[in-house]
């Protein structure tokens, strides 16, 4: 049978034409449409594969937008290859309303059940490089897990580099990195591109609470990086609490590692650029659109940068 890894041009191209979407409307102040023509785009080439794909982890129960939906089943169901895919359309939604920085169309693939499948709800994530697998935990206080960074990576805390969304519910986050002479890097959007810098080194940590399909789709690109990763979904009130029990009973408490979050190698984590930031946003040239994607394989932990050209109209 053939592997996962084998056939990644697909969503490759999926991400690339949700990407061009997406890019087309940067800048014009409505996430929601962008979201929508992109998710729509993603959606027609999956639909018109030979792959019978799934997805197991989406956007949508929360955001007032059409979404590639949990439990969705694409492509040709007769297909032997049936393939699990983690997504969002349009990672950053208000940074391509804004036309600011690291705005992705991004998915994570692998076999059938070995992707977490839950619902749309948020996750506590910790993130970093090889250095920290097995010194760090989301059951240790932020004080501890800070200074088993400092200590691991041989960094002053006031050197640290630690990416948290700036989100309300991070206020006692924050206070906390404060007092231990932390000063963290805050951002709007885009805790997916947060977590690759962090395990690639060129931040130290992701730290904090975000979306769930997000966190899977970033533990698999982790897990092919040799990076640190551990999630806890994190549930902002009883419906959602309600909706994961159904689907994963007493493991809604779990912590899981990279590995448990993505249980194959063969799989792999795609990315194209909206906005340019972690990777370079479309450019549109005439009747040409130029997408920049970056592809990380789980099963030889290699990664490559692909750009391909596209007619718009076509």
């Amino acid at each position: 049978m053939s592997k996962v890894t084998d056939n990644y041009h697909i969503y490759l191209k999926a991400t690339e034409l949700a990407a061009i979407a997406a890019a087309k409307l940067r800048g014009d102040g409505d996430g929601k449409a962008a979201d929508k023509v992109a998710t729509e785009a993603m959606r027609e080439v999956l639909q018109k594969s030979n792959i019978h794909t799934r997805v197991v982890i989406g956007e949508g129960e929360r955001d007032d937008a059409p979404m590639l939906y949990i439990g969705e089943e694409m492509g040709d169901l007769s297909s032997d290859l049936k393939i699990d895919i983690a997504v969002d359309p349009l990672e950053c939604t208000n940074h391509c309303a804004k036309n600011l920085p690291d705005a992705l169309a991004v998915l994570a693939a692998a076999p059938r059940g070995t992707l977490l499948h839950a619902p749309d709800t948020y996750m506590d994530k910790l993130c970093g490089s090889k250095e920290l697998i097995g010194k760090l935990s989301l059951s240790n206080s932020v004080s501890e897990n800070l200074k088993a960074t400092s200590k691991a990576l041989n960094k002053s805390m006031s050197d640290l580099k630690i990416i948290v969304m700036d989100r309300d519910r991070h206020i006692d986050l924050i206070r906390e990195m404060n007092l231990l002479g932390v000063e963290p890097i805050l951002i709007g959007d885009g805790d997916v591109s947060g977590g690759l810098k962090a395990a690639e080194g060129s931040v130290d940590l992701l730290y904090g609470i975000g979306a769930a399909p997000e966190g899977v789709i970033t533990a698999t690109a982790v897990k092919a990086m040799g990076g640190y990763f551990e999630g806890k979904l994190h549930f902002m009130n009883q419906s959602f609490k309600d909706r994961a029990i159904t689907m994963l009973g007493e493991k809604i408490h779990n912590t899981w590692s990279d590995d448990e979050l993505c249980k194959s190698s063969d799989s792999f984590f795609v990315a194209s650029g909206v906005c340019t930031g972690w990777i370079p946003g479309v450019e549109f040239d005439g009747n040409k659109a130029v997408v920049t994607s970056k592809i990380i394989f789980g099963d030889s932990n290699d990664s490559k940068i692909i750009t391909n050209e596209y007619l718009l109209g076509e």
